[in-house]
């Protein structure tokens, strides 16, 4: 699986908007065959910043979504809305979605 984890710092203007802004490119990548999740939550640190944690089922499904037309435009839409330059942690995992921890049983 690739695991992908990016920061979003929207504009001051887009910061309570932004899940509206993202909710069609969000839509069509949970549609996409290979997504396994794209889940968007709000920084409990910094209320300024989002956090996109991915999951795709291999590099062919990760390479599927970034030649994708939804994609594309929304990467010509993001620096309208963007204050800086999101941040990246993208990697493979000998994964293929979520696990319950191990270390607490509920």
């Amino acid at each position: 699986m690739i695991f992908i984890v990016v920061k979003w710092t929207p504009k001051p203007e887009h910061v309570e908007d932004f899940p509206s802004v993202v909710a069609e490119f969000t839509e069509a990548t949970r549609n996409e065959p290979g997504n396994l999740f794209f889940e968007w939550s709000r920084s409990v640190d910094d209320p300024g910043e989002y956090v996109l944690v991915e999951g795709f089922r291999d590099g062919d499904a990760g390479g599927e979504h970034v030649n994708s037309e939804h994609f594309k435009k929304f990467v010509a839409m993001a620096p309208s809305v963007l204050a800086s330059t999101p941040l990246i942690i993208s990697d493979s995992v000998g994964a293929d979605g979520w696990g319950e921890m191990g270390e607490i049983t509920v």
